[in-house]
């Protein structure tokens, strides 16, 4: 059996796993990011040392590493990544110089979408859009049962499509874009806004965060949502609304056979995904005579960005 090592480099950890042909993770490490940047590829190196260590004699053919940011075509550089003060980063280069293996670089995004479309809850489908709902909005597209990379490397960043001209000002520069109106930020906002406006409205959820607005946050959102609390609940609604708002406008570009929906948003259930597939069926252009696209709830969870890596090394 063929194993592979998937690596996802994140803002606050890199998580590697070895990973086999059917998506299973045998075997996992963890290390902080580091604050310099020019050491995170040392990082990775760590990790995918650690477990050769661990499997020495393993048949491991390759190495994946999903990361935030713009991965050039070539998959060996990464273009930008804000987070994680990348330009131009030769990330390929830097971990063949310690580890003797093909490297592999793709979007995180990229990684988990493929994830989900082969593993997890795409499969099966040949057509898939993966939205993954957390601080923002990230997504990978998997068309004909490939991944969608676009002409330079860089496509499927819908969480910064326009969707209200000159609205809500954008960490990406722009205005209006989408995940300033659908993602965990988003919902935070509402609910620190109704709590602001309406203190005995919000009053669950001021008494979650101990009478500091600022400190509602995702968790406390969703525990009030699950106890029944209005507030919490108009909240889902309002972000649902836009989720599904969006979704419409990606089925009438993309046209797929399910979007798969994650990230921490997400792991409210049917409190977010029915007002966003009421939205998304109310919306969505020729209603009456197409057939509309599942809309799931992700099943691999925090793993996808390992699996997806570590299965896009394999080919």
């Amino acid at each position: 059996m063929t194993l592979t090592i998937g690596v996802d480099i994140g803002g606050t950890k890199v998580a590697a796993g070895v990973v086999d042909p059917q998506g299973r993770i045998l075997d996992k490490v963890k290390y902080p990011t580091p604050a310099d940047s020019t050491a995170i590829a040392d990082v990775v190196c760590d990790a995918v040392e650690e477990l050769l260590v661990r499997h020495t004699g393993a048949a491991i053919s390759g190495v994946g590493c999903g990361t935030a940011g713009f991965v050039h075509e070539d998959r060996a550089t990464v273009m930008f990544a804000p987070n994680l003060a990348w330009r131009d980063e030769p990330l390929q280069k830097r971990v063949r110089q310690r580890i003797d293996l093909p490297v592999v670089i793709e979007n995180d995004a990229n990684a988990a979408a493929w994830a989900e479309a082969r593993f997890g809850a795409g499969r099966g489908a040949a057509h898939v859009v993966c939205v993954t709902l957390g601080t923002g909005i990230g997504s990978g597209v998997v068309a004909d049962g490939a991944l969608f990379r676009g002409r330079h490397g860089i496509a499927g960043e819908i969480g910064h499509y326009r969707m209200v001209p000159d609205g809500r000002r954008c960490g990406c520069g722009n205005h209006g874009c989408w995940e300033q109106y659908a993602s965990g930020r988003a919902l935070v906002a509402e609910a620190q806004d109704l709590a602001t406006a309406d203190p005995i409205y919000g009053a669950r959820l001021l008494d979650l965060a101990e009478g500091d607005t600022a400190r509602i946050q995702g968790a406390e959102i969703t525990l009030a949502a699950q106890e029944g609390d209005p507030a919490a609940l108009e909240c889902f609604r309002i972000v649902g609304e836009w989720v599904g708002l969006g979704l419409a406008d990606l089925a009438a570009i993309l046209d797929p056979e399910c979007f798969v929906i994650g990230g921490g948003v997400s792991e409210a259930g049917d409190i977010l995904l029915e007002p966003a597939r009421a939205s998304f069926t109310r919306h969505v252009t020729g209603r009456a005579v197409r057939s509309l696209a599942d809309v799931r709830t992700a099943e691999l969870g925090p793993e996808a960005g390992i699996v997806g890596a570590g299965d896009l090394a394999r080919r």
